[in-house]
């Protein structure tokens, strides 16, 4: 193997694939990035076995091709070192990679590319093509209510729903939820649900952060498939099944208040300086055209805040976790929201408060204070 390409051309998708590979593993070989040169592209692979992202450049000079495993996070650091405007020479020989640059020269150890996983082909059960943007905006808005280490592990994740004519989007981890559903033609008979673990939608909102284009999904048994120009995303479906969300969603509540989403997004934020540091618990005393918001803690600390709402029911008063609520108010991007509540006991629904409707909505579970 021997090519060169300059600096630039190889960093770009190097930190992106670098991304999914961990630097503790058990075996070797998952701490290096496959490089595989054919006619004139050069392509980077990066995969923990849950998650695999291909990068593909092209290239100008191929010398020699062939392919071979090196430590990514050691290349990643060498190609950051090196000028901005730098061509680096690249050579196989003896099981060593050699990099020069200008006066510099290093010399990488190597696996055989044979060690290195593949995923395996498995027969694609459908596809969509969606905006790259869109999509993006579909994760941003959801992924802050997946769990973390839920033992629930099927929570660990985000539910890709297809119907006929949407695609659908949610996220719990038990103490609240985020749904957005987008309108699409989609050409398949029944409805699919399909779970995407936390690490995949960490990696592919990444990699869409600078992608406004089509996107391809292919969603076989156990695999995802993302395809942009540049780059392939596979991760693996969590084997599981998720909890309906339609039970979830709070029916016939009879409390609705239009408040400004910024205004009560900062009363909240403020309140929460003096809440329990574990709990991050708030009282909510809803009244007609206010909001106020009483927190403390157990150094008898105090904060009141009063919002002006649009409300004229009767009297609620309500706790929760404000952290929760202020992460749905930073995700929503509507002047006003709108929050429908039932009674002390029952979980509140947000949404924007827009003419048309909005795609998305959350629920937030209320707390014993």
């Amino acid at each position: 193997m021997q090519f060169v390409i300059s600096r630039e051309s190889l960093l770009k998708p190097l930190q992106i694939v670098s991304g999914v590979v961990e630097r503790r593993q058990t075996l070797p070989v998952l701490s290096n990035v496959l490089l595989v040169l054919n006619d004139s592209e050069l392509s980077l692979t990066g995969t923990d076995l849950e998650v695999e992202l291909v990068g593909r450049v092209g290239i100008d000079q191929v010398k020699q091709p062939g392919e071979i495993t090196v430590p990514a996070r050691k290349l990643l650091d060498i190609c950051k070192s090196l000028k901005d405007d730098s061509n680096i020479n690249v050579s196989l020989a003896d099981n060593k990679l050699t990099l020069k640059s200008g006066r510099s020269r290093f010399m990488l150890a190597t696996l055989p590319a044979t060690e290195f996983p593949s995923t395996e082909e498995e027969p694609d059960t459908f596809s969509l093509t969606i905006q790259g943007t869109k999509l993006r905006e579909l994760l941003d808005s959801t992924s802050f209510a997946m769990a973390q280490q839920d033992v629930r592990y099927y929570l660990n994740g985000m539910l890709f729903e297809v119907g006929a004519d949407y695609l659908k989007v949610v996220a719990t981890d038990g103490h609240r939820l985020a749904m957005e559903t987008v309108r699409m033609s989609n050409s398949i008979d029944e409805t699919q649900q399909l779970i995407l673990p936390r690490k995949g939608i960490m990696e592919l909102a990444r990699l869409l952060s600078d992608h406004d284009g089509d996107i391809s999904m292919i969603f076989g048994q156990n695999h995802l498939t993302v395809t942009i120009p540049e780059f392939t995303f596979t991760s693996k479906l969590v084997d599981g099944k998720f909890p309906d969300y339609n039970r979830v969603l709070p029916k016939g509540g009879d409390r609705v208040l239009i408040g400004n989403r910024q205004e009560m997004r900062e009363a909240f934020s403020r309140a929460a300086i003096l809440s329990n540091e574990k709990y991050k618990g708030v009282r909510v005393i809803l009244t007609t055209g206010e909001l106020k918001i009483l927190a403390n803690n157990p150094e008898q600390e105090e904060a009141e805040e009063t919002v002006s709402v649009d409300y004229t029911g009767e009297p609620l008063e309500i706790g929760f976790n404000v952290g929760y609520l202020i992460d749905v108010l930073s995700t929503l991007s509507s002047p006003n929201v709108k929050i429908t509540l039932s009674d002390p006991n029952s979980s509140a629904l947000l949404e924007a408060e827009t003419k048309e409707g909005s795609d998305a909505v959350y629920v937030v579970m209320p707390m014993r204070l």
